[in-house]
């Protein structure tokens, strides 16, 4: 795709129609389609919402219009979804400035922190799903109906019987220059994931959620529904979206320890990445609300063991090597894997405050402990008290207020809101166990 406008790209693509697009706090995507005949007013006035509307974006009925700007850099044309359809991300504006509620801007705020202390943040992501359907009763059952197997994960076979969504997804991917080296079946029975290359921060939290309308509207056209819930089923193993962090400095990367420096722990790192990880970890419970931020979440750390025999979710914030159990896993010298989030993630927050806490571990030269430390302090069990430690915690307070106050405390709040509403459902497990104990 050539460099230059906005409208300059749509005709390259020859795209007809474009969603303008952006997610609000809670991740959903949000969008107005945009004809092309209307792009030139696209890229300079953008396009209004009502942003009360939108859903969580920290507006009332009577504020003003919430302005999706476009970033023209990020213009995806899509048309194996529909012919001349493309997707261009926004960052929204109210009365001319950038939106602090926006994550999108949150984000964009972090990178420039970072640039501040000297880094460029690179991110790489996994993201996981199910491939579900509804049967005739309604309830959810996985949508490959022979995918049954006690230890499902890398069955060819599985992964044969989805070839054509698999595959569709994966040209999608390196059609739009991605990179997509690997399509596998995970350990839940239905649940899939779809890897692509690394980029920089802010381009794999668009890829994210573009990635996830595509998956979401690939599926569907089949009659099956993309989940990225963290843990749909009980027994089943959750859906993470595991982030690989590294920085380079001047674009030179700054994590491997280089041949003349000593590294007692042996993973090859440098200092500073030391301290990167000291600062995920002394911050992992706070990171917690915006890495895990559903009730449902929960439900996925606190698994001890499924039915393929492990959880893979870290319950406790330690560090160590090439080991998926710790909540920070070095793979090699290059970079880092935070394991503590979920599919119900927003991908702009979740990038930003990994990288707040990671930073604020460089400034303050934290040293995360022997291989396999971490905090005394276990994850936090319910949505509630991950909440709770947000709000103690200022630094990853701080990364939501990085583009103006107010927007920590809003999030939690939607937050209890949404623990509240669950905690008051009745549910079949209250019924079963108390309907007839006393």
């Amino acid at each position: 795709m050539t460099n230059g406008t906005l409208a300059e790209r749509a005709e390259e693509a020859g795209t007809k129609f474009i969603l303008a697009l952006f997610v609000d706090l809670r991740g959903k995507p949000c969008a107005k389609l945009v004809p092309v005949e209307a792009i030139d007013m696209l890229a300079t006035d953008g396009v209004g919402f009502a942003g009360y509307a939108v859903g969580a974006m920290g507006q009332e009925p009577k504020d003003p219009d919430l302005v999706a700007m476009p970033d023209p850099e990020s213009f995806t044309p899509i048309p194996f979804i529909k012919d001349g359809l493309a997707i261009v991300h926004c960052n929204p504006h109210v009365e001319g400035k950038p939106w602090p509620y926006a994550p999108r801007n949150i984000l964009k705020s972090l990178i420039a922190r970072a640039g501040d202390a000297g880094f460029e943040p690179w991110v790489g992501a996994e993201v996981e799903y199910f491939l579900l359907r509804r049967d005739a009763r309604g309830e959810l059952a996985t949508a490959d109906a022979d995918d049954t197997a006690d230890q499902p994960c890398y069955d060819a076979r599985g992964v044969t019987r989805m070839y054509d969504h698999l595959t569709t997804i994966s040209t999608a991917m390196n059609t739009l220059g991605w990179s997509n080296y690997a399509n596998d079946h995970e350990d839940g029975n239905g649940q899939f994931e779809q890897n692509f290359q690394f980029a920089d921060a802010l381009t794999t939290a668009d890829r994210v959620v573009t990635l996830r309308y595509l998956l979401s509207m690939i599926a569907a056209e089949r009659g099956m529904i993309a989940t990225f819930m963290p843990k749909p089923f009980a027994d089943r193993t959750g859906s993470g979206l595991h982030l690989h962090l590294s920085l380079t400095s001047a674009g030179a990367p700054v994590f491997p320890a280089g041949p003349d420096v000593p590294d007692s722990r042996g993973l090859g790192l440098s200092d500073t990445a030391y301290a990167f990880i000291g600062g995920i970890l002394d911050h992992a419970c706070a990171l917690q609300a915006v890495i895990a931020p559903t009730v449902n979440s929960y439900k996925r750390t606190g698994a001890v063991t499924t039915a393929s025999g492990a959880s893979w979710a870290p319950r406790t914030p330690t560090y160590g090597g090439n080991d998926r159990t710790h909540y920070v896993r070095v793979p090699d010298d290059q970079r880092v894997e935070l394991r503590g989030g979920d599919g119900s993630a927003n991908p702009y927050l979740a990038i930003a405050a990994a990288l707040g806490a990671g930073i604020d571990g460089i400034k303050r030269s934290l040293d995360p402990g022997a291989l396999g430390a971490g905090s005394a302090r276990t994850l936090p069990p319910t949505l509630l008290h991950a909440v709770e430690d947000l709000q103690a915690d200022p630094v990853v307070a701080g990364v939501l207020d990085a583009t103006g106050g107010g927007v920590c405390e809003y999030f939690a709040g939607l937050k209890r809101e949404e623990f509240f509403t669950y905690h008051s459902t009745v549910s079949p497990w209250e019924v079963e166990q108390y309907l007839t104990a006393f």
